[in-house]
């Protein structure tokens, strides 16, 4: 069955209309967790009227293996739950740069039609369909961390380093800044987790978004010598291509991203540890079905943790309502007691 998204603009908190959601899938563990993806949208929002495209690249000269999704049962399942598989070709990233599928797969989707785009690891727990999007002013997931950048004692400051990145793109920097926040603190420049982000247009948003991190990547200002871009490259020119659209941060009528109604949970360890009892059940309920478990056992973290017990294990180490403020304390934990896989 095929859905057509028309195009959608939310203001003063009502619903949108009909938009597409995009994910990719691709060989290895991203294709079961489009699959848990996919199995939770269709779980939790029974009124989505939009389309699920399941992006997949393509073997080309940018992958020493093919990067397809192999397992068949992944393929009939997924088509079982209305996704549509969706081919794409790397020009720019491929192994070398995973995370560039993000960027290069809205290229593949339908022009002028509004989407969201999520990370394969995480889980609609709610009415997606309900989220009051403003298409017209793009935003992303603020569930971040200080990760990029990386000061230096001697190194330019936050300040130096993003004024240099919008001076590159002929971006206002000053209207980007959280005044609230100190100088030099991380939180006052535009930072996000590129867990999520939409756009009233894929194609607009995907050819500036590959424009500005090829840019980044092949030629960066003299302020980043010492900076990684690996793996934060599309985390270094989200904020700048979402400013550029004219949108910025989050309001409160996205509080369920990353809230009531998605979950990015990025590991299995990490979702028992530290995410609600909502999360824990919409997980464990869209993978009992014996169609579904004769699938995802083959992925062993999902074997381990969902059906073995482990994530049980996990989450009693925790108390969700005192979780350690940094993410590194619950990672060791988690080794320190053999649950963590990623």
């Amino acid at each position: 069955m095929t859905r057509t998204a028309t195009p959608a603009t939310a203001r003063g908190g009502a619903a949108t209309a009909p938009f597409n959601v995009v994910i990719v899938g691709q060989d290895g563990r991203l294709q079961y967790e489009a699959l848990l993806f996919a199995a939770s949208l269709r779980a939790s929002d029974t009124g989505f009227k939009g389309r699920l495209f399941v992006a997949e690249p393509q073997p080309g000269p940018m992958w020493d293996r093919d990067p397809r999704m192999s397992d068949p049962g992944v393929h009939d399942l997924l088509r079982d739950l209305d996704a549509e598989i969706v081919p794409f070709e790397n020009r720019a990233f491929g192994a070398s740069y995973p995370q560039g599928n993000k960027i290069e797969a809205l290229l593949a989707l339908p022009e002028g039609e509004p989407f969201v785009f999520f990370d394969t690891d995480s889980l609609v727990t709610g009415a997606l369909s309900q989220v009051a999007f403003d298409f017209d002013r793009p935003s992303a997931s603020m569930r971040r961390e200080g990760t990029w950048p990386q000061i230096e004692l001697y190194g330019p400051g936050h300040t130096a380093i993003w004024t240099s990145l919008y001076d590159r793109f002929g971006l206002d920097f000053a209207s980007s800044l959280d005044l609230g926040q100190p100088d030099e603190y991380w939180q006052r420049y535009l930072y996000f987790n590129a867990g999520w982000f939409f756009h009233r247009c894929p194609r607009d948003f995907g050819r500036r978004f590959l424009d500005y991190a090829m840019q980044i990547r092949d030629d960066p200002p003299p302020e980043l010598v010492c900076q990684s871009l690996d793996p934060w490259l599309d985390q270094v020119a989200l904020p700048l291509v979402v400013h550029s659209f004219g949108g910025g941060r989050p309001g409160p009528e996205l509080a369920g991203l990353d809230g009531a109604v998605t979950c990015h949970w990025r590991t299995l360890p990490l979702l028992y540890a530290r995410e609600s009892d909502l999360v824990v059940e919409v997980l464990e309920a869209v993978t009992a079905p014996n169609k579904v478990k004769k699938v995802l056992k083959a992925h062993e973290p999902i074997r381990r943790f969902v059906y073995q017990g482990k994530g049980a294990r996990a989450r009693a180490l925790f108390d969700r309502a005192a979780l350690p403020r940094r993410e590194q304390v619950i990672r060791n934990l988690l080794k320190k007691n053999n649950l963590w896989m990623r």
